[in-house]
């Protein structure tokens, strides 16, 4: 018979053995980390592994969900893009990609209001399911094509993207307000980088890529060709 977990336990030990091993130094997002349970946007069949340094497969297909990148990032990854995005308590922010909706749980702690795209309608559903069962309700989930992002809603303060691009589109960058941060991570496999672009002017960016980190793709995103001579 297998041991019930000790879930106090195995968050307190992801939090001091994997996040903050990864600069995550913020006391308001590792204090975050202990109010918003991870555990209750894991699929049931997963929950064991709530807390493990790896990526979550949202459907019950799981080599699907992996195939086609529908998956939670680790709990250093999420946890790292908030404290580098860093949302502020009057801010609007746009997630694509809502997953199972922890990440648009995280952002919605922090900031006024948060928009959270997501294109495949099943998880749609479950990040709409599991927000509402933790009582956040200033995070709406919308099925949509997070690569044109929602201009009739911007521009925004912040932009998550919570899975790799090749690049940013200049779309998205576009709908970012003056001083507004966007973080995604870019690249293609096996280098990737985490990358925090920030707007510092009508048509000026500045971005910074502090860590390297391989995720799943995000769907509709430009790629680079493949064809060769």
């Amino acid at each position: 018979m297998t041991a019930p977990i000790d879930i106090e336990r195995a968050r307190y030990n992801m939090i001091e053995q994997q996040i903050r091993p990864w600069d995550v130094l913020d006391l308001d997002v590792l204090g975050l980390l202990q109010e918003v349970r991870r555990e209750e946007f894991v699929p049931l069949a997963h929950k064991a592994l709530a807390f493990v340094d790896m990526e979550i497969p949202l459907l019950a297909d799981t080599d699907e969900a992996i195939r086609k990148g529908w998956s939670m990032l680790p709990p250093k990854v999420e946890a790292r893009m908030l404290q580098d995005v860093a949302p502020k308590a009057h801010e609007k922010v746009l997630e694509v990609g809502a997953g199972s909706g922890h990440m648009a749980a995280l952002l919605a702690s922090r900031a006024q209001r948060v928009i959270s795209l997501e294109l495949q309608p099943e998880l749609a559903r479950m990040a709409r399911e599991n927000l509402q069962k933790a009582g956040i309700h200033n995070a709406e989930v919308r099925e949509g094509d997070g690569a044109k992002g929602l201009a009739a809603e911007g521009p925004f303060d912040a932009i998550v993207l919570s899975g790799s691009v090749h690049e940013v589109p200049q779309v998205l960058l576009q709908q970012l307000k003056i001083g507004g941060r966007l973080a995604a991570i870019v690249g293609d496999a096996p280098v990737m980088r985490a990358t925090i672009v920030t707007r510092t002017g009508e048509a000026e960016w500045e971005s910074k890529q502090p860590w390297d980190i391989t995720a799943p793709r995000l769907a509709n995103f430009p790629e680079p060709s493949r064809f060769h001579f």
